[in-house]
């Protein structure tokens, strides 16, 4: 089976780290992907938070371009309900008119922190336009000047590239889902965040079957999954740690993932409400290159998806490389045939 994949790189800032010792990695980690042979390498957008340091995924990926010759960089993702789709698409146009063909466009419908940051985000917003119409917004500015048929008719996100961004839905749920399939955009759901398999199936069997009768081509779905590799199953059980998944939900109905009760019960603080909390234990496909390489057949298998996406929570910076070297040579390396 032929794969396609990337990485997701969070430029986590871990105990006894400075945030530009987080973003030095980060170019480390690109540049190694790049060597490696990987389709693509994707930054997130966190805001508020003393563990990320990337909080401007368009200026992370302008000097990342910079950085690399022939590795497709993208945000994964940008944040899309704080922001207007006309400056969005204005960044990503100039983005991909310094690099053409390489720049991609992961949009997300999280909050990307907690409500104290949505709220500085969206200050002094007049119009709050649900995520549908600003992704629709968002691409008809990528593809050219607004219509007649727009209030701002002419408008143009300049500059043009000859090969625009492209666009891809990134989700945790069956709508999201629904929404990439309905714009024709490729769908990745992350795993690492919802770690649900019953939603993931229903997601991407959604996904496909709305895709297939909304375009008549073939959808293009993604998986996006925390993996540890390591050159024993003991290294890799000790760097998975104990790790958490806490789903949240609020009086309102609104429900957001977060990584630890304390995180869930300062989000509901912040949002004013009561909650309650669902503690999974966090997905982490880890092990050696062989038990990994099982598992991915079987989630590829499972999910029916071959382009992969990973991302890591390895704070030893050179095991994080390893990792990365581990997954590339289980992906691509023939497994050896048992011996009769």
């Amino acid at each position: 089976m032929a794969f396609t994949f990337g990485i997701l790189d969070q430029t986590i800032v871990f105990p006894g780290q400075t945030p530009a010792e987080a973003f030095r990695n980060t170019v480390k980690l690109a540049r190694l992907a790049e060597a490696l042979g990987y389709e693509r390498f994707w930054v997130s957008e966190h805001h508020d938070s003393g563990q990320t340091a990337g909080s401007s995924p368009e200026v992370l990926i302008s000097h990342l371009l910079a950085k690399t010759e022939r590795i497709r960089i993208g945000s994964g993702g940008v944040m899309l309900q704080h922001y207007s789709p006309y400056k969005v698409a204005e960044n990503f146009n100039v983005l991909a008119t310094l690099a053409p063909g390489r720049v991609e466009l992961g949009v997300g419908r999280a909050p990307g922190g907690l409500p104290r940051s949505t709220r500085a985000l969206q200050q002094g917003q007049s119009e709050s336009p649900e995520l549908p119409e600003k992704l629709a917004e968002l691409e008809r500015f990528l593809a050219g000047p607004a219509g007649e048929d727009h209030p701002l008719a002419g408008l143009q996100a300049n500059p043009l590239p000859d090969v625009p961004a492209g666009i891809f839905l990134l989700g945790t749920s069956v709508s999201s889902a629904e929404l990439a399939a309905e714009r024709g955009l490729p769908y990745a759901f992350a795993l690492f965040i919802n770690n649900d398999p019953d939603t993931a199936s229903r997601a991407f069997a959604t996904y496909r079957d709305r895709f297939n009768r909304e375009t008549g081509r073939q959808p293009k779905p993604i998986l996006a999954l925390s993996v540890i590799a390591s050159d024993t199953e003991e290294e890799a059980a000790e760097l998975a740690g104990a790790f958490k998944s806490v789903r949240v939900t609020l009086e309102s109905g609104k429900t957001v993932n977060v990584g630890s009760l304390e995180q869930a019960e300062e989000f509901a603080r912040q949002a004013g409400e009561t909650y309650t909390a669902e503690v999974r234990d966090a997905d982490i496909t880890r092990g050696t290159k062989e038990v990994v390489r099982k598992r991915l057949l079987e989630l590829s298998e499972k999910y029916g998806v071959e382009d992969l996406i990973f991302t890591t929570i390895i704070g030893d910076f050179a095991k994080r490389v390893r990792s990365f070297e581990i997954l590339k040579e289980a992906l691509t390396e023939q497994p050896e045939e048992a011996t009769p």
